[in-house]
């Protein structure tokens, strides 16, 4: 009997219900539990047409609350679903930090975050870029040449301060802190977040 059939992608952002969040923190948490022991992860495509839409997402993981691992996609180029898993699994080996160990599941916390609709920022200088910027409520992509990086909106917890997180997010990308490059463009996207201890996910 046939699964249900990939959903065209949405011209709005996502609408996901709580237990859609929990379904999806699930699966990421799942992932990551096969690839650790060798397992065969649950291959089930999820019900909701939301999550088997075309979407993007970022996984973090952290182990008694330092962080183990944090990628994700920027772009939606698979169903939501699969860029989770795939991302989860990804993140065990982020390359800034040493691989997931298996000692590691029992204090093991997982967050799945989806991304919304980018929209671009005007900005020609550092100034403009601030005053636009929505602390806690917007996440940052900076592009220029061939770089490219990202904060999420979770990062404000820890740079509540505009200026620190855009120079942060400079330095992060290979930049001065003081001032965007030269051919500098900015995005800006929010999120819905969900999060779960791994073991009782």
């Amino acid at each position: 009997m046939a699964g249900p059939t990939l959903v065209p992608p949405p011209l709005e952002p996502l609408e996901l219900r709580p237990a859609d969040g929990e379904w999806l923190v699930r699966l990421a948490a799942d992932a990551v539990r096969a690839r650790l022991t060798g397992e065969r992860a649950d291959g089930r495509v999820p019900r909701p047409a939301a999550l088997r839409r075309l979407g993007s997402s970022f996984v973090t993981l952290e182990c008694a609350g330092l962080l183990r691992g944090c990628i994700g996609t920027l772009e939606a180029v698979r169903p939501l679903y699969r860029d989770v898993a795939r991302n989860a699994t990804r993140a065990m080996t982020d390359p800034r930090m040493e691989p997931l160990g298996v000692e590691e599941w029992p204090a093991l916390a997982v967050s799945v975050a989806v991304l919304g609709p980018s929209e671009p920022l005007p900005a020609r200088r550092l100034a403009d870029l601030l005053r636009q910027l929505r602390p806690h409520v917007d996440g940052l992509v900076l592009s220029a040449g061939r770089r490219q990086a990202t904060f999420l909106p979770a990062v404000w917890e820890k740079l509540p301060d505009p200026a620190d997180f855009v120079a942060a997010l400079l330095v992060k990308g290979g930049w001065a802190p003081d001032r965007l490059p030269p051919g500098a463009t900015m995005r800006r996207y929010t999120t819905a977040e969900f999060h779960a201890e791994a073991a009782t996910a």
